[in-house]
């Protein structure tokens, strides 16, 4: 295919590796001294690396070249961390996969308040609630059940080790403001991904396919709202489910927009 890719003018490459540090896919390598493009399918073609070229070596160029292949980048990212001994990543610092360690503790069950009734829909509107005494009064400070970083599913490496043997959680991202309780309700005891089906770019099935296909996933739980926008990401884990090729135990909580589940 033809497509956007970087060029490295070795005549005016000094040398430096800045672009090397910069490329997040493992792109560029230093050999000889020299910038080089090791693999066009590494190259996402989004020039990260252009602008720390002090030379101006890198440019773009349109030309015949393999696509972008993400699933490559993770697995070539993973083999190499692992070869290190560090937790693989991807992308900038903040995505640094890693387990996240949770004391635990003992729980009291909180009362059950009655939630107020509203129609279904997507429509905006205020929602009424009980006016509170006061936090403290209520219940001590929550905490929070994430048990890994990062949660974004397009951010997750799909070998990340906190994968194996998981209860999966695919989540679309406006739950967990809607359900009150969301954290110990579904998050507790699961690794957690989420998205936005209407807002992000693209379908969530492939990378959820080599997510169950690579890794060792006991259950796959869906939490999305109840407007039809969200049934995106049901269908996605659907299709990822179908694909990978595996019987795992699945469901779908639907929640709606005041904050009850639906359907469980």
């Amino acid at each position: 295919m033809v497509r956007k890719i970087i060029h490295i003018d070795e005549n005016s490459c000094n040398g430096c590796g800045l672009c090397a540090s910069a490329c997040h896919e493992g792109a560029i390598k230093m050999i000889d001294g020299k910038a080089k493009l090791m693999r066009d399918d590494y190259c996402d073609g989004l020039g990260d690396c252009l602008p720390v070229c002090p030379t101006g070596a890198i440019t773009f160029v349109e030309r015949e070249a393999a696509a972008y292949d993400e699933q490559a980048v993770l697995r070539a990212k993973y083999e190499a961390h692992k070869a290190e001994g560090k937790t693989p990543h991807h992308g900038c610092p903040g995505s640094n996969a890693h387990a996240i360690a949770r004391e635990v503790r003992a729980e009291k069950e909180p009362a059950q308040a009655k939630s107020p009734c509203g129609c279904p829909g997507s429509n905006a509107r205020a929602l009424s609630r009980p006016k509170a005494v006061s936090d403290a009064a209520v219940a001590p400070e929550a905490q929070s059940e994430l048990m890994q970083w990062p949660v974004q599913i397009k951010l997750v490496p799909v070998n990340a080790p906190y994968f194996d043997g998981a209860n999966l959680l695919v989540a679309a991202d406006c739950t967990a403001f809607s359900y009150a309780d969301f954290h110990r309700k579904f998050i507790k005891n699961h690794i957690a991904v989420i998205g936005c089906p209407k807002l992000d770019e693209g379908d969530y099935t492939e990378k959820l396919t080599a997510i169950l296909q690579n890794n060792n996933i006991k259950s796959v739980k869906v939490v999305r709202m109840e407007v039809p926008c969200c049934g995106g990401i049901e269908h996605a884990v659907k299709r990822a489910l179908q694909q990978s090729g595996k019987f795992i135990p699945w469901q779908v909580v639907v929640i709606s927009t005041d904050g009850r589940i639906l359907e469980d």
